[in-house]
C-alpha cells in the first residue's frame, strides 16, 4: 500500500495508555502488553507504539505513511511534556529506546536501539544530571554501537574488537571496570568506525536518530534472520512489526541499579518458584546477550529486598491476570523498579504439560483451555529418548538446563559449519561462548546448543526452547575458543571440532563421546510400562496422562493406525489406536514371498497364475487372522495390493547382465531370457503412475479375488473362535466408479461364497482410497459403489502438485522453503488450498450421495498436528497414522474439537 492509498482515517500511533493486550495484531505483542501493564497501574516508563499497519505501508511502498511523522511528533511532544524534558536536550536530555514488537514473539530476531537522544553535547548534560560521568559515556558508547550495527549496517564485530582492545589496554576483563576516560576514548573510536564503514558521521540530531531507528526496525522485519525464524516457527510473513518508543530507564547507574528477566514459573520444568536472572549495573540487552554471567533472581532479595518484594507482587498479579506463565523484563534504576515487558513465556514441552495441569488444579483455567496450552509437537518432543543414567559416561562440565532433551553430535564452533555438516548428514552440537541472532541457521541445523555463558533467559535458551531444541547454557568451566575451533574442559582435555559430545538439556550435564539413550518415560507410559498414580510414576507422566484424558473426552475424530502386521497393531493399540486405518498388503509380499508374486505377475498361462495364487492364499489368510486377532473388536481397513510394479520385478540392468554373462559362458539361459523379455514388456518410465492399484487387480485375473477370499476366510476363522473381526476392504487408486464396480462385483461374490461355506454373516464393507484428483472430483459417483472413503493424501499430494515425492524433496524443496514458496512441505502438512479443497469437496459430494459414508484419511498427514485440525473441520470420521504418532493425533483431535467449539461460541 502506498501512502496515497493508505486510509486517511488510519491511526498509526497509540500511547501506552490507549491500548490493551487484545490489540496484538495492531500493536504487536510487546506494545499490547506494555499498554496492558500501564492499564493495570504497574510502573511502566511512558511511551507510545507505532502500529503494524504503519509497518505494512512502509514495506509495501518503501515510504512511511504521510501522516506518520506528524503523529509521532504529537506523541513525542506529549511524552516530553509528561517527562518535563526534551529529547536530547543539552542540560537534562530525555532519552528513549526504539524496540521492535511483532504479534508473535521473535526473540532477538529484529532490531532494538537504546539511549536514543545522546550526542556529543547531551552526554555532558546526562553526566551532570545523573552525577555519574562513567554512566553517561557508557550509555553513549552503547548507543553508537547499537545504532551503528542495526541502523547503519556496520559489522558488529568491529565494535566488539575495539571494546576488547580497550579492556586489554586497561588490563580488565569486564566492561564495568572501564572508567569514564576509557569510555570517552572508546566513543571516539566507535565514531571513527561508523565514519569509515558507513561513510557518514554518527548523527548528532536526536530526532534523526529516532526516525532512522524506526525505519531500521521496520526493515528488520524482512531481515534474513527474521525470515528464517518465521519459516521455522511458521509465522506468517505479512504481519509486519510494531515499533515501541519508550522513555529510557537505566540499569547501568551503579550497584543500586540493574536489569533482569523473570519467569512466574520455571520455563524448563514448570515448577512454581522464583526463576530468572539479574545483572547489576547493566542495561537490558546485557542479560539476553549472555555476555556477562548473571546471578539467579533469588539473589536480588539480598541485593535490593524492596525491589525484590515488589517484583514478586507484580509477578503474581501478572500471572493471575494472564492466567499463564509470564516472561517479564525489568530494570531497577537507583532502587526504583520499572517494568519493560511482559509476555506469555516460551516454555519447554514438559513445562507446558505441567503448567497446564497446575493451572487447572488452581482453578485458573478449565480443561478445554488447558488443551489449548499444549500441542502435539510438544508431546512428540517428550517421546524422544533420553540418556541412560546407568551408562558409563565421562562428564566434563555442567551448565544450566535451558531446554531439555538428549543431544549427541560432532562439536562445531560456528553456524556455517553446523549447516554445512548437517546438510552432509552429520549430527552436530553447536558450541559457542554465547549465541546471537546471526547464529539462528546453525541453531536450527544442530541437534543441540552448548554455550559457556548466559542463563535461562539468554538468547540461546529462549530460542532453543521456542524451537524445542536441546540446550545447555552457562557452562562456565568450559573454555570455548571459537577462533581455534576448540573447547578446553576441566583437567585440560581439548575437544576439537569434529569430536563427539553429548549434552543433556534436562540436567545441564555435558559429556565426552556418545552417551547411549533409553526410551522416554512418556513412551513407557503409552506402552503400558509406567502407570500414572503409581509410587514411581514420573510427575511429567501424570501431567501427560491427564491431558490425554482431557483430549479423549473432548475429541470427535477417532484415531486409527497404519499397521501391516500384528506386532505393529498391538503396539498401536497400546498407544490408543481405535482400529487400523491402513494395512498395506504389498508389505506382506516382500521378503520370502517376493518370488511368488514375481511368478504371478509374469505368468503366461492360467495354470501358472492359478498355481501362484493358490500358494499365496494360505499365507495371506494367516496374515489377516493375526491382524484381526490383535485388533479384535476394532475396525481393520485392508488395502488390496498397491505396489508400483517395479517393486516386485528384477532390476532390468542386473537381469540384462545375468543374461549377457550366461550367453558369454554358453550356459542355459532360456528362463532368464524369458524373464528379461517379460520385464522389458512391463517396464514403466513412471511406475507410480502406471500399472498399480486397481489397474493391477483388473489386469491380473484372480489377484484381488485371492486377497478378498483370504480376508473373508480369516474373518470367518476368527468368528468361529468367538472373536469379533471388523474388516473393511479398500480398493486402491480408483479413478472412475466403473473400476470400483468391477472389483466390487467379484468381491461380493467371493464374500458370499465364504459366508455360505462358514454359515455366518461377515459384515465386510467395501470402499476405496481417494488418491487421484479425478476420484475426488467424481466422488458423488464413486460413493454409489463405496461404503467408505479413505483419503490417501500422500499420493493425492503427488498427483495434485505433479511431484514425485522421492525426487523433489531432495532436489528443490529446500530452495522452495527458503524462498517462501512453501511455508512447510506439502507432504508434511496438508496443502489446504489445493489438496485440502479436493478433500473437502469429495467429502461433501460423497455424503450427498451416501449420507452414512464413513470418511477417513490414511496418509502421513493423519499424524500431523495442523492437518488433524483441518480434517476435523471438514467432517472426517477418523485419521490414521503410524503407531508412534497416535498420541499426537489423539491430543490434536481433542484440541481441534475445543478450538472449533470456541470458534462456534464466538
Amino acid at each position: 500500500m502506498s501512502e496515497n492509498t493508505a486510509p486517511r482515517a488510519a491511526k498509526f500511533v497509540y500511547d501506552f495508555t490507549e491500548g490493551n493486550k487484545d490489540l496484538k495484531d495492531l500493536l504487536g505483542g510487546k506494545g499490547a502488553n506494555l499498554a496492558e501493564m500501564t492499564n493495570l497501574g504497574l510502573p511502566v516508563p511512558p511511551g507510545f507504539t507505532i502500529t503494524t499497519e504503519a509497518c505494512k505501508v512502509y514495506l509495501d511502498s518503501g515510504e512511511e505513511p504521510a501522516a506518520l511523522r506528524d503523529e509521532v511528533s504529537a506523541h513525542l511532544d506529549a511524552l516530553e511534556a509528561r517527562m518535563g524534558k526534551r529529547l536530547g536536550q543539552a542540560d537534562d536530555p530525555l532519552l528513549v529506546s526504539v524496540r521492535s514488537g511483532a504479534k508473535f514473539s521473535m526473540p532477538g530476531m529484529m532490531d532494538t536501539v537504546l539511549n536514543i537522544g545522546l550526542s556529543d553535547e547531551s552526554v555532558v548534560g546526562l553526566a551532570q544530571q545523573a552525577g555519574d560521568e562513567r554512566f553517561a559515556w557508557d550509555s553513549y558508547r552503547r548507543l553508537i554501537q547499537m545504532f551503528g550495527r542495526t541502523v547503519l549496517g556496520v559489522d558488529g564485530e568491529l565494535f566488539e574488537e575495539a571494546l576488547e582492545k580497550a579492556k586489554a589496554a586497561k588490563k580488565v576483563t569486564v566492561d564495568t571496570e572501564l572508567e569514564a576516560a576509557d569510555l570517552k576514548k572508546l566513543v571516539a573510536t566507535f565514531k571513527k568506525i561508523v565514519k569509515k564503514e558507513a561513510g557518514r558521521d554518527f548523527p548528532q540530531d536526536p530526532r534523526e536518530q529516532m526516525d532512522l531507528a524506526i525505519k531500521a526496525v521496520f526493515d528488520s522485519w524482512n531481515g534474513e534472520r527474521a525470515k528464517l525464524y518465521r519459516r521455522q516457527e511458521r509465522i506468517p510473513h505479512d504481519l509486519g512489526t510494531a515499533v515501541n518508543v519508550c522513555s529510557m530507564v537505566f540499569g547501568n547507574l551503579g550497584p543500586d541499579s540493574g536489569t533482569g528477566v523473570a519467569f512466574t514459573r520455571d520455563p524448563a520444568s514448570g515448577q512454581q518458584g522464583v526463576y530468572g536472572d539479574y545483572l547489576q549495573n547493566a542495561q537490558g540487552e546485557d542479560v539476553v546477550a549472555g555476555i556477562r554471567n548473571t546471578v539467579p533472581l533469588a539473589e536480588l532479595e539480598r541485593i535490593d529486598k524492596q525491589s525484590y518484594d515488589r517484583l514478586l507482587e507484580i509477578m503474581e498479579a501478572l500471572e493471575n491476570h494472564y492466567l499463564d506463565l509470564c516472561d517479564i523484563e525489568f530494570t531497577i534504576e537507583r532502587g526504583r523498579l520499572w517494568m519493560l515487558q511482559t509476555r506469555v513465556g516460551k516454555r519447554t514441552a514438559g513445562a507446558a504439560f505441567r503448567i497446564a495441569t497446575q493451572l487447572v488444579d488452581q482453578g485458573l483455567i478449565d480443561e478445554a483451555e488447558a488443551l489449548t496450552r499444549v500441542n502435539g509437537a510438544q508431546l512428540a518432543q517428550l517421546m524422544f529418548p533420553r540418556f541412560d543414567e546407568k551408562a558409563k559416561v565421562e562428564q566434563v562440565g555442567r551448565g544450566i538446563a535451558a531446554s531439555p532433551g538428549a543431544a549427541v553430535g560432532k562439536a562445531v564452533f560456528d553456524s556455517y559449519t553446523a549447516v554445512k555438516w548437517s546438510r552432509s548428514g552429520e549430527k552436530v552440537i553447536l558450541i559457542r561462548r554465547e549465541t546471537n541472532p546471526d547464529d539462528l541457521d546453525g541453531m536450527i541445523a544442530a541437534e543441540g546448543i552448548l554455550t559457556s555463558r548466559g542463563g535461562k533467559t539468554s538468547h540461546a535458551a529462549v530460542v532453543a526452547r521456542g524451537m524445542g531444541k536441546t540446550c545447555v547454557c552457562g557452562a562456565e568451566e568450559l573454555e570455548v575458543d571459537t577462533k581455534r575451533r576448540r573447547m578446553t574442559v576441566p583437567g585440560g582435555h581439548v575437544v576439537e571440532e569434529g569430536d563427539v559430545v553429548s549434552i543433556d538439556g534436562s540436567s545441564g550435564k555435558v559429556y565426552l563421546g556418545e552417551v547411549p539413550v533409553v526410551p522416554s518415560p512418556v513412551v513407557e507410559y503409552f506402552e503400558g510400562r509406567m502407570h500414572p498414580g503409581a509410587d514411581d510414576a514420573d510427575e511429567l507422566v501424570e501431567a501427560v496422562h491427564r491431558m490425554m484424558a482431557f483430549a479423549d473426552r473432548k475429541r470427535r475424530l477417532r484415531v486409527r493406525a497404519n499397521a501391516d502386521n500384528a506386532e505393529d497393531a498391538l503396539r498401536a493399540r497400546r498407544f490408543g489406536a481405535q482400529g487400523i486405518g491402513l494395512c498395506r498388503t504389498e508389505h506382506m509380499f516382500l521378503g520370502d514371498r517376493r518370488e511368488l508374486v514375481e511368478r504371478l505377475i509374469l505368468a503366461d498361462t492360467d495354470a501358472e497364475r492359478e498355481e501362484s495364487l493358490k500358494a499365496l492364499l494360505p499365507l495371506q489368510r494367516r496374515d489377516f487372522v493375526e491382524l484381526f486377532e490383535a485388533m479384535d473388536g476394532l475396525p481393520v481397513t485392508v488395502r488390496l495390493l498397491d505396489p508400483p510394479l517395479h517393486e516386485f520385478l528384477p532390476d532390468i540392468t542386473e537381469l540384462s547382465v545375468r543374461v549377457a554373462l550366461a550367453e558369454a559362458r554358453q550356459e542355459p539361459h532360456e528362463n532368464l531370457l524369458r524373464l528379461l523379455q517379460a520385464v522389458h514388456r512391463l517396464h514403466e518410465q513412471n511406475p507410480m503412475l502406471g500399472l498399480r492399484g486397481v489397474r493391477l487387480g483388473l489386469v491380473i485375473p484372480g489377484l484381488f479375488t485371492m486377497q478378498v477370499r483370504a480376508i473373508a476366510e480369516a474373518a470367518a476363522e476368527r468368528r468361529a473362535a468367538k472373536g469379533d473381526p471388523r474388516a473393511e476392504i479398500m480398493i486402491p487408486l480408483v479413478g472412475t466408479v466403473q473400476e470400483l464396480e468391477l472389483v466390487r462385483d467379484e468381491a461380493d461374490q467371493v464374500i458370499a461364497e465364504v459366508e455360505k461355506a462358514a454359515g455366518t454373516s461377515l459384515h465386510l464393507s467395501i470402499g476405496t482410497m481417494i488418491e487421484l484428483p479425478r476420484a475426488a472430483l467424481t466422488a458423488a459417483q464413486i460413493a454409489e459403489a463405496a461404503e467408505f472413503f479413505s483419503f490417501g493424501t500422500n499420493d493425492l499430494t503427488q498427483t495434485v502438485w505433479g511431484f514425485s515425492r522421492d525426487d523433489v524433496e531432495a532436489s528443490f524443496f529446500t530452495a522452495y522453503l527458503e524462498k517462501g514458496i512453501f511455508g512447510v512441505s506439502p507432504f508434511e502438512t496438508i496443502d489446504v488450498d489445493g489438496v485440502g479443497s479436493l478433500v473437502a469437496a469429495a467429502a461433501k459430494a460423497g455424503r450427498a450421495t451416501r449420507p452414512d459414508l464413513k470418511l477417513g484419511v490414511c496418509g502421513e498427514h493423519g499424524g500431523d498436528p495442523e492437518s488433524v485440525h483441518f480434517f476435523h473441520r471438514v467432517g472426517l470420521d477418523y485419521v490414521s497414522c503410524s503407531p508412534f504418532r497416535i498420541p499426537v493425533a489423539r491430543l490434536e483431535a481433542g484440541r481441534a474439537a475445543v478450538t472449533a467449539a470456541g470458534s462456534d461460541h464466538r
